[in-house]
C-alpha cells in the first residue's frame, strides 16, 4: 500500500445549530453550540487515516490551545505530524459554522496560521513527497504553496489530486500538474463558467478542465451523485455517473472532505477508480448522518459494512 501526503489547512470549527439559515441582516435564535476539529486539509487527512491509509500531513497551526488540540488529534488518528509547523505570530485557523435543521450549512473562515503555510515549509517534507503515492491538496492555504506541492508531487511520480475548495481562480500553470480535480457543482461553475445541473452540463464542464491539462475530472453533485470524466487518448473522453447512496442527512459539513480523503485512501491501495469513487461515496453518506467535520468521518469497518450492504 502506498502512502498519502496531505498538504492543507487545520481549523477549529465553532458550530451552531439553527432551525433555518439566516438571510442577510437577519438574526436567528440558535440551539446547541459545539466546537470540533476541522479545516479541509485536516478533515481529509483524518478521513483518509480512518479509512485505512498511511497518512502524512503538512499543515500550520498557531501556538495556542486550538493548535495543541489539533496536533494531539492528528496523532490520535495515527497521522504523521512531523511536517506540521507552529506559527508564533498567527493564531490557529477558526471556522464559524451554522447548520440548519435540514442539514445545510454556511461557513465563515478566519485562516490564521493556514495563511502562513509557505512553499518553504514544504522543503522539510521533501522525504515525505519522495515516499508518497498520492498527494491531496485543497485551497485553504496560499496558492503558491498549493502549486509548489503539486509540482513536488509530480516530480515524485505521485498521483496529484486537487479538491478546488473553496472556489477561487486558479493559475493556468497549476492544471497540468494535476492528475485529478474534484470540484463540486458550484466550484465547477466557478472554474469553467458552465452551470452544472445535469450529466450533460457536467460533461461540458469536465471537457473545459481536460483542455487545461487535467486527465481525470470528478464532479461531486451531492444527492445527484458523482460524474467521472477521463481522457481516453487521441482527444477521446469517457464519462460515467455514479448515483449517490440515499440517506437522511443531518449535517453536510465536511462531506466533500470525507469523500476526497477516502477517495485518496482507496487510491493508495491500488483499487480501480470506479471502486474508489463508490468507496468514497459510501464514506460521505455515513458522514452526513453525523454532526461535525472530523467527528463525522467514519472508520474503515463502518465504510466497508455500509458499502457491502448497499
Amino acid at each position: 500500500m502506498g502512502r498519502l501526503l496531505v498538504v492543507g489547512s487545520s481549523n477549529t470549527d465553532m458550530i451552531l445549530q439553527v432551525q433555518n439559515l439566516p438571510r442577510p441582516g437577519e438574526t436567528v435564535l440558535g440551539g446547541q453550540f459545539s466546537t470540533a476539529p476541522g479545516g479541509k486539509g485536516a478533515n481529509q487527512a483524518v478521513a483518509a487515516a480512518r479509512a485505512g491509509a498511511d497518512v502524512s500531513l503538512v499543515a500550520r497551526v498557531g501556538r495556542d490551545s486550538f493548535g495543541e488540540q489539533a496536533l494531539a488529534g492528528f496523532a490520535g488518528d495515527g497521522i504523521d505530524t512531523r511536517h506540521c509547523s507552529v506559527d508564533d505570530s498567527a493564531p490557529s485557523g477558526v471556522a464559524q459554522i451554522l447548520v440548519s435543521a435540514a442539514g445545510e450549512n454556511c461557513i465563515g473562515v478566519a485562516p490564521g496560521a493556514n495563511a502562513t503555510l509557505a512553499p518553504r515549509h514544504l522543503d522539510s517534507a521533501s522525504e515525505a513527497f519522495r515516499k508518497c503515492a498520492v498527494v491531496l491538496l485543497q485551497l485553504e492555504t496560499p496558492l503558491a504553496t498549493v502549486e509548489r506541492a503539486a509540482a513536488l508531487g509530480r516530480d515524485a511520480d505521485a498521483v496529484v489530486i486537487l479538491n478546488p475548495a473553496p472556489a477561487c481562480e486558479l493559475p493556468d500553470s497549476l492544471y497540468p500538474l494535476l492528475d485529478m480535480i474534484t470540484p463540486n457543482e458550484t466550484e465547477a461553475e466557478h472554474l469553467t463558467g458552465i452551470r452544472v445541473t445535469d450529466e450533460s452540463s457536467a460533461a461540458a464542464a469536465a471537457r473545459v478542465l481536460h483542455k487545461r491539462g487535467v486527465t481525470t475530472v470528478l464532479i461531486t453533485r451531492g444527492a445527484s451523485g458523482v460524474y467521472l470524466s477521463r481522457e481516453a487518448g487521441q482527444n477521446a473522453v469517457t464519462g460515467e455517473s455514479f448515483p449517490a447512496f440515499e440517506v437522511d442527512a443531518v449535517d453536510t459539513t465536511a462531506a466533500g472532505d470525507v469523500f476526497n480523503g477516502c477517495l485518496a485512501a482507496a487510491l493508495t491501495r491500488g483499487e480501480t477508480l470506479e471502486r474508489c469513487v463508490r468507496f468514497a461515496q459510501a464514506a460521505a453518506a455515513l458522514s452526513v448522518q453525523v454532526l461535525g467535520a472530523q467527528t463525522s468521518a467514519p472508520d474503515i469497518a463502518a465504510i466497508d459494512a455500509f458499502f457491502q450492504s448497499h
